[in-house]
Parts: C-alpha cells; sequence; structure tokens
C-alpha cells in the first residue's frame, strides 16, 4: 500500500461482481480510495464492504444503472461532494445479451447500447469535469477481445466494445494536455458471468490457444489496471492493452 494512492479516489462501475469486484479488491490493496456501483450489492461485495471497511472507510457503495442516463450527472456530483474529485474512473460495468442479430430483441440491442455505450460516455463526461478542475487523472476503459476477434452471437456486445475503443483513441488526444491519460483494456475469455454462456468445451478450446496453457483471469486484467492508474504509466495514453493469455496472439 502506498501513501500517495490513500489520497487518490477511483470510481469503479459494476463492481458487484466478477472483474469490477477484483478490481475493487486490487485498488484496495494498493491503498487507493474506492466508490464502487451497480444495480445491487452482491453478497460478495457486502462482505467486501465489511471487511475492508472494519478500520478505515475506503470502499463506498452507490446504486447506479448506468441505462438511467438522468440518474448519472447527480451521482457524480455527490460523490465529488463527498471524496472531492477523482483521480481514476474505471468503466466497467457492461451487458452482453448472447444471440444472434435476426432474433435478437430491439429491446436487448438498445439496452446493451446504452448501458455499454451511451451510459458510459454520459459518466465519463460527468466524471471528466472533475478531473479539468483537478488538472489530472485516468480513465481506463474495460473493452473486449471480441471487438477484435468477432464472436458468433455477439454482434452487438461486440459493436459496444469496439465503441469503447474507437472512444478511448479520440478522448486522449482531447484531454492529455490537461495531464488526464485514457486507455482501454482488452480482457480476454474469462471464468466470471459474462462467459457463463460458453460450455466447458468451449473454454478448453480457449485454453488450448494460450501459449502459457490457461486463462486470463480477473487479477491479471486488475494488474493491469492498476499499472495504467499509477504514475509509473502516465506517458501511456490512447492505447489498447489486451489481457488474454496470448489466445489471439
Amino acid at each position: 500500500m502506498t501513501m500517495l494512492n490513500s489520497n487518490r479516489t477511483v470510481l469503479v462501475t459494476g463492481i458487484t461482481r466478477g472483474l469490477g469486484l477484483q478490481i475493487a479488491k486490487s485498488l484496495l490493496n494498493e491503498g487507493y480510495q474506492v466508490v464502487g456501483t451497480g444495480r445491487k450489492p452482491s453478497d460478495e461485495l457486502t462482505k467486501l464492504l465489511e471487511t475492508s471497511n472494519r478500520e478505515t472507510k475506503r470502499l463506498t457503495f452507490k446504486t447506479l444503472d448506468l441505462a438511467n442516463f438522468a440518474a448519472i450527472h447527480p451521482l457524480v456530483l455527490e460523490i465529488k461532494k463527498q471524496h472531492g474529485p477523482l483521480w481514476g474512473l474505471v468503466n466497467n460495468a457492461a451487458t452482453a445479451h448472447d444471440g444472434v442479430l435476426a432474433t435478437l430483441h430491439q429491446r436487448d440491442i438498445e439496452e446493451t447500447i446504452a448501458v455499454n455505450v451511451t451510459g458510459t460516455i454520459l459518466l465519463t463526461k460527468s466524471v471528466l469535469r472533475t478531473m479539468l478542475g483537478a488538472s489530472g487523472g485516468r480513465i481506463l476503459n474495460i473493452s473486449s477481445i471480441v471487438a477484435h476477434t468477432g464472436y458468433n452471437g455477439l454482434s452487438v456486445y461486440a459493436a459496444s466494445k469496439s465503441a469503447m475503443i474507437g472512444f478511448t483513441r479520440s478522448l486522449a488526444r482531447e484531454v492529455g494536455k490537461q495531464g488526464i491519460t485514457v486507455n482501454a483494456i482488452a480482457p480476454g475469455y474469462m471464468e466470471t458471468d459474462m462467459s457463463a454462456g460458453l460450455n466447458q468445451e468451449q473454454l478448453n478450446s480457449i485454453r488450448r490457444r494460450s501459449p502459457i496453457g490457461r486463462l486470463a483471469t480477473p487479477a491479471d486484467v486488475a494488474s493491469s489496471v492498476i499499472f495504467l492508474l499509477s504514475d509509473a504509466a502516465e506517458g501511456i495514453t490512447g492505447t489498447t492493452v489486451t489481457v488474454d493469455a496470448g489466445t489471439t496472439a
């Protein structure tokens, strides 16, 4: 844990389980103040809140549905009032509906774009205003290797994750002179809720493509988040870091 990070607050969306929960744990281990959002707390998150806040309250949970656009800016103002300007934003929350486009319900298409693209961009806009006032910060967008490789039945999800890569590149050019870096991380398949639709044979097939013989883990991705949030990464912006255990190498 570093003393420098204890003065820095990072907002992480989609903190209730899987990758978001692991990112929160890693940030706490590095001494950051963490504000996490999600639709409702999970049992795992409740336990983490209890254990991490026994001595010092460094983890806070806020309810947020990114599809509720009107709630986004007021929440950011509330967080700023309580914690001051944010140092980091990790846009991790996402939703996916598995199904071929020809039969995918319009409701599912609209929800995917609302959460993964529109809501995420609006949240970034509000957080960015706090960072501009503080002359520095880190924005990380969690994309996916599906944005590069494609996958049958995930065309809309892939479109939303591709949007995050283009968003990252352009926003990095807008805010770089203000000391703010913007990067994306593209995780490979991990054994989380997001890959629950894959059967064991599909997961084994992905493992066989890895030079190191395994799937990427949430801890692997969280380590990349920690690095890109740090001062050591101040010269890295506008790029996408792939964390997939080499399966697309």
